[in-house]
């Protein structure tokens, strides 16, 4: 660990407000009527019992993350207009969430669904499938856990700390505290997180265009910067080739929020549906605080704030801080950087917990302990957690950082595969479990496909280079660009739905027996038979077990 230059009273308060949390996290496991934290419900969904103010400051802290709080502003700093594609994406994925996540409540909290694979078991009756919607929220989820330790490293850096030390410790604490009080501790901390975060962006907004010269001071300033750069997609204004690909983004960045399994786990720990809706109303709010906090990349720009350069590379992540520490007195500086800090331990502890979820329920009970108990269910969980926080500390220390932003890039397409199993079957029997498995495997090859053709002239890399595809590679005469896991998505879902390869035979609507296999001879279609699964006739008076219990959970 290294000390260069260390801004000794902006540490003082972050050290202190780190110790708060850090108690609060261990008197967690005793509070909200906590009896015996030795089930899943208890530990990883806290006891299905938290009530709208408590969800709202779960998942505002589950959503709205430290890398948010650095990197949104970055991408405005560096690339202008593009970056405030987070805003409108955060707006419109409450209205859609509105009419699903209330519906996944429902039949998860009928059927005791712990996680996302769970309802996909359940529904489909395929191990399969339910093991690669886990996979791949496990997947999907550790590259964001290690994007909160880039926030919490970017802080350390403009208060003059460097090295990896401070990082660890922080993570063993949020480990053993996390281990000890499941769910209660990050949704108790989440409290003093947002409360932390609306005071320093409102302060900001408020204050620094004051020091500045006020708002048309700085976006002339970055008015400036952009017009004197190369590169075409910049601006403070979107250009024309550039409209679809910011909409598209936006719109596949808000089918995917709710698709990650924290942010699953928030929603299925609501007390009740009327929760979830009301705060599907009332998470908006956060999005207001997203566009003020966006703002700070021009003024950045303005400030002539320049990234901490490490290893010969600028660090775009860095100029939030460096602009806190620079127009803020010490200790509210110290104030600041310690909302962005606990604002990387909240959604770190839920998508740790979320991913130990995953494996617990879809991985460990499904393949290797059939007959596990509730309380070895929620020690394997509370392992799985510590695993996957050592996990993301290692990606840290050993790879690249931007290895890291590479990964979450594709985390976004790999988790919107996800989409047609979870939220169609939430509607409809229509979709055959090997179609939605073949419409996976396929959409996800599309956009891995895609994302590696992607070129960045700005960073010289060749592949992996951006979520968004030239349309022209497509065959089109155009510069326009659009969304990757949008047509991965496109892809997935027009392959779902067709018949099983091998009997082709689909799903039906509920209630309605599946039509006879088309076979040209009956040895064909006893081939056909002993390889898929024959479909299921419901006898008379038998009843809808699953389909009555979704009819009766809307």
């Amino acid at each position: 660990m290294i000390f260069a230059a260390v801004n000794t009273v902006a540490l003082a308060v972050f050290i202190i407000l780190f110790a708060l949390v850090t108690v609060l996290g261990f008197v967690a496991s005793r509070w909200h009527q906590a009896k015996k934290l030795d089930n899943l419900d208890e530990w990883g969904l806290g006891g299905r019992s938290f009530g709208s103010w408590i969800t709202w400051f779960l998942l505002g802290g589950d959503l709205y993350t430290a890398y948010t709080f650095v990197a949104v502003p970055a991408l405005l700093f560096g690339a202008g207009a593009l970056g405030f594609f987070a805003v409108p994406y955060t707006i419109i994925v409450f209205p859609m969430v509105f009419l699903v996540a209330p519906r996944l409540w429902s039949v998860s909290h009928r059927h005791g669904y712990v996680t996302p694979a769970d309802f996909i078991r359940g529904r489909f009756g395929s191990g399969s499938l339910a093991l690669v919607i886990a996979i791949t929220g496990i997947v999907a989820t550790m590259p964001y856990i290690a994007l909160q330790l880039i926030g919490i490293e970017a802080v350390l850096k403009a208060m003059g700390i460097l090295g990896h030390w401070p990082i660890i410790i922080a993570f063993g604490v949020l480990a053993v505290y996390t281990y000890q009080s499941g769910l209660r501790a990050p949704a108790l901390i989440a409290f003093v997180k947002d409360s932390l975060i609306y005071l320093v962006v409102i302060v900001a907004v408020i204050y620094i265009p004051t020091q500045l010269g006020g708002f048309d001071d700085i976006f002339a300033a970055a008015d400036e910067k952009f017009s004197g750069t190369e590169a075409p997609g910049d601006g403070v204004l979107l250009g024309d080739a550039a409209v679809l690909g910011y909409s598209t983004l936006a719109f596949g960045s808000a089918l995917a929020l709710f698709l990650y399994p924290h942010s699953v786990t928030g929603v299925l720990a609501a007390r009740s549906r009327d929760t979830i809706k009301r705060n599907m109303a009332a998470l908006p709010a956060y999005s207001v605080i997203l566009g003020l906090l966006a703002l700070l990349g021009y003024m950045a720009i303005a400030a002539g704030v320049e990234p901490i350069v490490t290893d010969g590379k600028p660090d775009p992540n860095t100029v939030v801080p460096l602009l806190f520490d620079e127009m803020f007195p010490d200790w509210f500086a110290g104030v600041a950087f310690g909302a962005i800090a606990i604002g990387a331990l909240v959604p770190a502890a839920i998508m740790s917990i979320a991913a130990a979820n995953l494996w617990t329920r879809n991985i460990y009970k499904e393949y290797l302990n059939r007959d596990a108990t509730p309380a070895q269910e929620a020690r394997s969980s509370k392992l799985a957690s510590l695993v996957v926080k050592a996990g993301a500390v290692v990606v840290i220390l050993v790879l690249d950082p931007q290895f890291s932003i590479d990964l979450q890039l594709i985390g976004g397409v790999i988790i919107l595969q996800t989409l047609p199993a979870i939220v169609f079957g939430l509607y409809t029997r229509f979709f055959h479990a090997w179609g939605l498995l073949a419409g996976w495997a396929i959409g996800l090859a599309a956009g891995m496909y895609m994302l590696y053709d992607t070129a960045n002239a700005t960073t010289g890399k060749e592949h992996f280079g951006g979520p968004q595809y030239a349309l022209s590679k497509f065959g089109f005469d155009t510069d326009v660009v659009i969304y990757t896991g949008l047509v991965a998505l496109l892809v997935n879902i027009v392959i779902a739905p067709r018949s099983c390869s091998r009997c082709g035979r689909r799903s039906g609507p509920p209630g309605r027996t599946p039509p006879t296999p088309p076979t040209t001879s009956s040895k064909r279609a006893t081939r056909a038979s002993s390889r898929c699964p024959p479909p299921r006739t419901r006898a008379r008076g038998e009843p809808q077990r699953f389909s009555a219990s979704f009819a009766n959970a809307s």
